[in-house]
């Protein structure tokens, strides 16, 4: 009896396997404009490490180095007479793990995501730790499949509106807020974890961001570094609206 169930239990697992692969491909093709012909490495790159030891982290890392190659050329030829400075605050923000997450979302990654039942009950569908590593791993499959150009064209693609063509380099906002505070004559910034909650694998951080006594600001992010610099952008948007005000009184976002 015991032989029979495992049979039946192998076979339903297969059928979901064949389901998964099924609506996997045309969603590449579609969204990565490349036809996959061997769906094992984008399978892999789909599955969290909740769901199988075969997961996406090795693809992950591939697809991080080139991620960061295509990205350097691309505002390498986008900005010819930007100095190497500000070339590498617009690549640090173009492969930072909140675009990541971002093309993720907007290319519908989530909807394809394999997640164990802890991770899905963690909401891991729509972190940005997962979801970032999750396109990399992708972007590290179609790499090993159709090779760099197929990877260029489509890392181009899914970038296209976060490409700040402004004629000024983005900057950190804490490196921003670190400015505001030196040019303001106060104290630099004081970064402190409020709380961290949730398993490893998709941890929450709450961290407040201060200015001295006089202005602070609290947000979330599933890394510490990513509470940290929506904090420093909360601040730094709650100084520009109402920059009288922040003197005064404790600013919260």
């Amino acid at each position: 009896m015991a032989a029979a169930v495992d049979v039946v239990l192998g076979g339903t697992v297969e059928a979901d396997r064949g389901r998964f692969l099924t609506a996997i491909a045309p969603w590449i093709a579609e969204a990565f404009g490349h036809t996959p012909v061997d769906l094992t490495a984008f399978e892999r790159a789909l599955t969290h490490g909740s769901k199988s030891d075969v997961n996406y982290e090795r693809l992950e890392f591939l697809g991080d180095r080139v991620l960061g190659l295509v990205i350097a050329e691309w505002v390498f030829e986008v900005f010819p007479n930007e100095r190497e400075g500000q070339l590498a605050s617009r690549v640090a923000s173009l492969v930072s793990r909140v675009t990541c997450a971002d093309v993720a979302r907007s290319a519908g990654v989530a909807q394809h995501l394999r997640l164990g039942k802890q991770a899905r009950d963690a909401g891991a569908f729509d972190s940005d730790n997962v979801l970032g590593d999750v396109m990399e791993a992708l972007i590290g499959a179609l790499f090993r499949e159709a090779g760099l150009d197929a990877a260029r064209t489509a890392i181009r693609t899914l970038w296209t509106d976060h490409l700040d063509q402004r004629s000024s380099a983005p900057k950190h906002p804490k490196a921003e807020l670190q400015e505001w505070a030196a040019a303001n004559n106060r104290k630099p910034p004081e970064y402190v974890v409020d709380d961290r909650s949730g398993p490893d694998h998709a941890p929450h951080f709450t961290v407040r961001v201060m200015l001295g006594t006089s202005a602070s600001a609290v947000a979330e992010g599933g890394s510490k570094h990513e509470a940290e610099t929506a904090a420093a952008k909360a601040l730094l948007a709650e100084l520009a609206a109402a920059p009288r005000a922040s003197k005064s009184k404790k600013i919260r976002s």
